[in-house]
């Protein structure tokens, strides 16, 4: 049986890029029942150098044309994010999302390394698995968000690559990947510092700011749209 080969050495650069670049701390205790809000207080040379960044091209599922656009920006670790890809997204892609009402864009947001390491993963099978494993890594979080240890996590996470039809060379290569890492990290201090997003999961319905909701409320919001 073969092993997984987990690049320990390049994960912990990957997180330092983390560290150095991000000005973003998790505050859980201070969130609304259901949203995880974040601090974007304070300056850094990061800040300065993400405002001289060229956004990175969005990624998103639906058509391109649709009507509607909706950015939802989310962590990879945030609890009230894996329980509306549980409950809520399932019925929204259903609804809106492949009967070509609304365009859906991800931004992710990272509180914390093992979020970036999971967005990197994300990016290993390209562009059109990525909201597959988007999906998987939000609604699966409890199986590898509370691994024992960092290697622990990055195993239970392959497990959703493997699934996903990727090998471990490839997943290796993605996590490691330093340069990745500051560029994500980037892209996020830039779009999120320019929306004023603060919480997890953030919305925005066709530029309009909003915050986390059930189904039926989602629903009111999008058919008003489209009447």
């Amino acid at each position: 049986m073969s092993k997984t080969k987990l690049p320990l050495r390049s994960i912990a650069i990957a997180a330092i890029a983390v560290l150095a670049l991000s000005v973003w701390y998790v505050t859980r205790d201070g969130g609304s029942p259901q949203q995880t809000t974040f601090d974007t207080t304070g300056t850094s040379d990061a800040v300065t150098a993400a405002s001289d960044t060229e956004a990175r091209p969005d990624l998103f599922i639906g058509h391109a044309d649709a009507p509607i656009e909706v950015v939802e920006y989310a962590s990879f670790t945030c609890p009230h994010c894996g329980n509306f890809h549980k409950s809520v997204y399932p019925q929204l892609k259903a609804n809106f999302i492949d009967t070509g009402k609304v365009k859906f864009v991800f931004r992710e947001v990272y509180f914390d390394k093992f979020g970036l390491w999971a967005g990197m993963l994300a990016r290993c099978g390209g562009e059109d698995r990525y909201f597959g494993l988007v999906d998987q890594l939000l609604k699966k979080q409890d199986e590898w968000v509370r691994g024992s240890s960092d290697a622990d996590v990055v195993s239970k996470m392959f497990r959703l690559g493997r699934q996903a039809g990727m090998t471990d060379d490839q997943m290796n290569t993605c996590v490691g990947d330093n340069d990745l890492a500051q560029a994500l990290v980037a892209d996020f201090q830039l779009k999120a510092g320019q929306d004023q997003v603060t919480a997890t999961p953030t919305f925005f319905v066709n530029g309009e700011k909003m915050s986390n909701m059930s189904y039926e409320d989602f629903e009111i919001v999008l058919n008003e749209r489209l009447d």
